[in-house]
């Protein structure tokens, strides 16, 4: 299903990291932390792919869709320059959703780098106000720290170059995060690069906590049909013990026992 949307605001965050906010109200009325979108950029009609970007956060009631993105390409690129009313067509809500966290479930949300955009409509919804471990190269490329706090959310950072928070991966600050907690009473939600994901979803295995990750791949239909962002999950039936899976249709969020880690 698409719909075509006008932009209510497009702004610069910091560095090269924005926030646009869609009048998208088919699309606000159902999305949920973990979906994306698929967005067809009005300037690059020579370029007929869409553009996928994580659902950060919707307002139902007045129909607004919030996307984040960093400038990276030439798509972000002409994103980024959009004005209040210009219009583009978007595709969704899309893909499968994290779990929503039970009333009595500790929520620890664990973002690589701007993952964090697509954990904070989970943040807003969960019953519980839990745990934000958020990674990042260096401090310009944390974001939306302030946000998850003003939801009642802790914020734990971590960064490769020790500008901010611990010195290195954010994965080693998940054992201390279940400090004092029961792992049965915890649910774990990863969003980041995929060498991260795969190491924080062999450590939630470990550590017997529940755990989903959200895997999305480079996309280009965004609807299943082309096989282009694929990922391994296990397959008990295959002779590898893996089969594929598209991190557009069944994904991209899965639970962390069906990652295949091979």
């Amino acid at each position: 299903m698409d719909f075509s949307c006008a932009i209510r605001k497009n702004e610069s965050l910091k560095g090269g990291y924005f926030r646009a906010v869609f009048d998208a109200p088919g699309i606000a009325a159902k999305a949920r932390g973990g979906q994306f979108v698929h967005i067809r950029i009005p300037a690059m009609r020579d370029r007929i792919l869409r553009r996928p970007f994580s659902i950060s956060d919707t307002d139902p009631a007045s129909g607004a869709l919030t996307v984040v993105y960093k400038v990276v390409g030439c798509g972000t690129e002409e994103l980024s320059v959009l004005r209040p009313g210009d219009v583009c067509n978007i595709m969704g809500p899309l893909g499968n959703a994290y779990t929503p966290p039970g009333p009595d479930t500790f929520p620890i949300l664990v973002a690589g780098g701007y993952g964090s955009a697509a954990l904070y409509l989970v943040a807003k919804n969960s019953p519980k106000k839990g745990l934000l471990l958020m990674g990042a190269r260096s401090r310009e490329d944390l974001i939306l720290a302030d946000a998850f706090e003003q939801l009642g959310f802790e914020v734990r950072i971590s960064t490769d170059d020790g500008s901010a928070g611990h010195k290195g991966f954010v994965t080693e600050l998940l054992k201390d995060a279940l400090s004092g907690h029961s792992p049965e009473k915890c649910m774990v939600c990863g969003c980041g690069p995929t060498p991260m994901l795969l190491a924080l979803g062999k450590q939630t295995l470990e550590l017997g906590v529940e755990a989903e990750l959200s895997l999305d791949q480079h996309m280009c239909c965004g609807v299943g049909a082309c096989f282009a962002c694929v990922v391994k999950i296990k397959d008990s039936s295959s002779p590898d013990g893996w089969r594929y899976s598209r991190s557009c249709k069944e994904g991209p969020v899965y639970n962390a026992r069906e990652v295949y880690y091979g």
